[in-house]
């Protein structure tokens, strides 16, 4: 009697086993669920010190996302050797991002720009965390990284209090006076001619501060700095230069997303942000008015939370450089690919203090 009751139970048993394994396997017409799940991808990321990661963006020739890409689709080379891919997900990552608002735009600019700030809180998930900063010559950064947009939206009010044109003076081009003595019938010194101002802001100061914010953001984020700016620059006036504060960015995969303030008939002016978002992955957009900018804004943290992220662990590479380069190339016709450039090996670029501290 209890060896029939055990054969039950285990026919029982089996049954059900068999019955469940049916439910996981696909069905006819449905692919088997991905081999790595979006939390299996973050945690091997996370924990995984060695992986190049890098958030990839894919357009058609209408600059519309295409997602529908399987990794078999990429090919990644690091220093022209064909790597294998070891993470693949479409997965959302929560964002980490600095809005770097320029203090120092035209009155015209700012006029469009300040109304259309609050249209950054419609980008911004519970997932997501946001840190408003601000500069011209200097660097202000705001309180703390927040999730919260009653806060975030404080803070953006308060930028739009300080944004327009600089309360600072200018420094003025003038013509210097002689310093030798007059020769003989040699007119007098004509006075000082002002033939313009010099730009009042040090942009490549301000992201280079706004990657060192986002530093010490966990790895299983997506690292962004959106500036809102006119591209002015004054080299001059920065600490650091172009190459310190790309350096910086893709050391600690930072994408920067430029939403270029004013009109794009000369994209000269804006040559500066145009490569801080080409080298580092991100994009540019432009935008004159402020029904374009709010738009904008959802389409620039839309872009980043649908990025492909492809990782890798370097294999076959010898260069004695710190610096790699790096490129993927997709199979499939007329498209455009975004990533980064390039990554750093070895630890993080020596001088990570703001463009204030460097100046005390």
């Amino acid at each position: 009697m209890t060896q029939r009751v055990f054969l039950l139970l285990l026919t029982a048993g089996l049954f059900v086993l068999a019955v469940e394994l049916r439910a996981q396997a696909p069905s006819p017409g449905h692919p088997a669920s991905p081999a790595l799940s979006p939390s299996d991808a973050q945690n091997k990321i996370s924990i995984n010190s060695d992986l190049v990661v890098l958030p990839v963006t894919v357009k058609n020739q209408f600059g519309e996302l295409v997602p529908d890409l399987e990794e078999s689709d990429f090919h990644v080379f690091d220093e022209n050797v064909e790597q294998s891919i070891d993470v693949f997900t479409v997965e959302a990552f929560p964002l980490s991002l600095v809005v770097l608002i320029d203090d120092d735009l035209k009155s015209k600019d700012a006029a469009q720009m300040t109304p259309s700030l609050r249209a950054i809180t419609a980008g911004i998930s519970t997932n997501d965390e946001a840190l408003v900063c601000r500069f011209d010559l200097d660097f202000y950064p705001g309180d703390a990284f927040t999730s919260d947009l009653d806060k975030l939206w404080a803070d953006l009010k308060s930028v739009q209090e300080h944004s327009g044109p600089s309360t600072a003076n200018p420094v003025p081009f003038v013509t210097p006076p002689s310093t030798h003595a007059l020769g003989v019938g040699e007119p007098g010194p004509a006075a000082p001619i002002k033939s313009g101002s010099r730009p009042t802001k040090a942009l490549d100061d301000a992201i280079h501060s706004a990657a060192a914010l986002l530093h010490d953001r966990g790895v299983g984020r997506r690292k962004m700095i959106l500036i809102v700016s006119d591209g002015v620059n004054g080299p001059q006036f920065n600490h650091f230069t172009y190459q310190d504060t790309l350096e910086a960015l893709l050391h600690d995969n930072v994408s920067v997303y430029s939403l270029a303030v004013g009109s794009s008939l000369i994209k000269k002016k804006f040559s500066r942000l145009i490569d801080y978002s080409n080298d580092s992955g991100g994009d540019i957009y432009y935008a004159s008015s402020s029904a374009n900018m709010e738009k904008l804004y959802s389409q620039i943290t839309e872009q980043a939370r649908h990025e492909y992220t492809l990782a890798y662990v370097p294999r076959g590479t010898h260069s004695p450089s710190a610096y790699h380069k790096v490129e993927v190339r997709i199979d499939r016709p007329a498209v455009t690919v975004k990533t980064r450039q390039g990554y750093y090996t070895g630890g993080a670029p020596s001088s990570r203090s703001t463009s204030s501290d460097r100046r005390r």
